[in-house]
């Protein structure tokens, strides 16, 4: 169902794979100057993209928020009109409400976050069809169907998430050397898995080639079910702690804010917790005291990154439109953050080593759930 368009991805990853500016403005970005900066050329013409919105809000340290970072990018590099919208519900009918608001507004590129929008981009793909729609980690599908269908007026987006955890298993055992590791994930769907199982063999490949001694007990291992519920994540990760944990990986939106906050409490107490982030780089969210965080790392893929380059395929006539693409450590897609305060030199140059590996194919990570294939 899903294939990699290697020269595709490949092109408008090399456009500019940028980080998201984090701006803390209203949902209504605006417009685009009449020149651009520096220069007596016209700017490019604008265009409105829209984004609706998930279950979680729009700084929930992951899609939501990802994804809008990639929109307030396009508009201030671009200059285009961008605005996001969140539903009353979480039922196909409240997206398609609210991706029906953005279109009559005139918003005619939409994008959106997560497979709980599949069914409903399969339907606004075929009402809607001079709207381009972008649909991240999803395949547009009926309910009754999971056949994807991919509309010559959509792009669905996938990332290997198994290959960030991966690396972020190993960066954390180098790190710590020894101790107890866990995990908290959301709900229990296949991108939060496949961190999971990545980060489970990262740990393995370097207890068995790196001379570390980390482990993972099963008990440590906990999908809560759901992306919003900050108390849940505080208390799972409590008891974690409680039970011996030195780092949690926390792949778990609102939940993973939860965790977050328990480690940073423990830490401002003078334990020595971590938390490993997700999907962005989280250190400022890990923060407690002075420059001290509580992030040893995060396990990330560039969800604005992917957001920001159809924007601005669409705007160059370069809309990849029909296709799926897998942004992959091969194109930069996922990965760690560039700068680790955490980390030591030495454990990062060793993970350097390791993401070449990954990239010639001398190590090969399964996207389900088992052990190192190589």
């Amino acid at each position: 169902m899903k294939k990699t368009l290697g020269t595709i991805a490949m092109c408008l990853l090399a456009v500019t794979l940028v980080a998201g500016c984090g701006s803390k403005n209203s949902n209504n970005a605006g417009n685009n100057a009449g020149t651009n900066a520096g220069t007596n050329e016209p700017a490019k013409a604008s265009f409105k993209a829209g984004m609706v919105t998930d279950s979680g809000t729009i700084d929930d340290k992951s899609f939501n928020q990802g994804t809008w970072e990639g929109l307030e990018q396009a508009t201030k590099d671009l200059g285009v009109e961008s605005k996001y919208l969140k539903p009353s519900g979480t039922t196909e009918a409240d997206y398609l409400k609210e991706i029906g608001n953005l279109y009559d507004a005139g918003y005619k590129m939409i994008v959106v976050p997560g497979f709980k929008f599949e069914t409903a981009i399969y339907a606004a793909q075929d009402k809607y069809k001079d709207a381009k729609f972008v649909l991240i980690d999803g395949s547009p599908h009926t309910a009754d169907d999971p056949t994807a269908k991919v509309g010559t007026n959509t792009v669905s987006i996938f990332f290997a998430e198994h290959q960030s955890g991966f690396i972020a298993g190993v960066a954390t055992a180098l790190q710590l050397k020894e101790g107890e590791a866990g995990f908290i994930g959301g709900m229990e769907i296949p991108p939060v898995q496949k961190y999971n199982w990545g980060f489970q063999q990262g740990v393995k490949y370097a207890n068995e080639n790196l001379g570390t001694k980390v482990t993972i007990k099963p008990e440590n291992v906990v999908y809560q079910g759901s992306f919003d519920n900050v108390a849940a994540g505080g208390q799972l990760a409590a008891a974690m702690y409680d039970r011996g944990v030195k780092v949690i990986f926390a792949a778990a939106g609102g939940v993973g804010v939860g965790a977050i906050n328990e480690a940073k409490t423990r830490a401002g107490a003078g334990k020595e917790v971590w938390i490993v982030g997700v999907d962005g780089d989280q250190f400022k969210d890990g923060v407690y005291k002075d420059d001290k965080s509580i992030i040893l790392t995060s396990a990330m893929k560039k969800v604005n990154a992917a957001s920001f380059d159809m924007v601005k395929a669409e705007q160059e006539g370069k809309f990849p439109g029909g296709q799926t693409l897998t942004f992959d450590i091969k194109n930069d897609g996922v990965g760690i953050p560039t700068t680790n305060p955490n980390l030591s030199d030495d454990t990062v140059s060793k993970v350097n080593e390791i993401v070449g590996k990954l990239k010639s194919g001398e190590i090969d990570v399964k996207a389900e759930k088992g052990d190192l294939i190589k």
